[in-house]
């Protein structure tokens, strides 16, 4: 895998390159009609939707946090807010998330967040060799070590999805 690619400048390549992360650029054409957007991403690349990790915002009460799981599943608020260490947790407010991450519903990047958020990771990515993140546009995934995308977000690992 490459480590500098200039042309995809989107805050979560530039993060990647500042950290000298590598990761691979996989681009897509994007079908805005697409009922999953990470669905979508994993057929268009012809990768295991269980590699195809989707980036999704919760509000704690007290703040946002991230949950990254495959796109396959679910997010268990639950599970979540106890790997969190809170009550509770809900779906973030969509145009809140935007406003957070600067980044729009459906690219959505767990990688160079306007905002460093709280971030647990399912843990049945490190099961595999790389996985796929959206990085930042929809269309566009970046695939990285599982390990990297802990170190460059800060995440913990937990099983939050079901």
């Amino acid at each position: 895998m490459a480590s500098k690619h200039a042309s995809s400048g989107t805050p979560a390549t530039i993060a990647l390159d500042r950290a000298d992360v590598p990761y691979e650029v996989r681009a897509y054409q994007h079908d805005p009609a697409a009922p999953s957007f990470g669905l979508e991403a994993a057929e268009a690349l012809g990768v295991d939707p269980a590699r195809v990790l989707k980036t999704l915002l919760v509000d704690t009460g007290s703040g946002l946090a991230v949950g990254i799981v495959p796109v396959d599943r679910r997010l268990d608020l639950k599970a979540i807010a106890h790997a969190l260490g809170v009550k509770r947790a809900t779906m973030a407010d969509p145009a809140a998330a935007e406003r957070s991450s600067g980044y729009v519903v459906g690219g959505i990047s767990p990688i160079g967040q306007r905002r460093a958020l709280p971030t647990v990771l399912d843990d049945s990515a490190a099961a595999h060799a790389t996985v796929l993140v959206s990085g930042g546009r929809r269309g566009v995934d970046l695939e990285l070590a599982p390990s990297d995308l802990v170190a460059v977000t800060a995440a913990v690992t937990a099983p939050i999805a079901r």
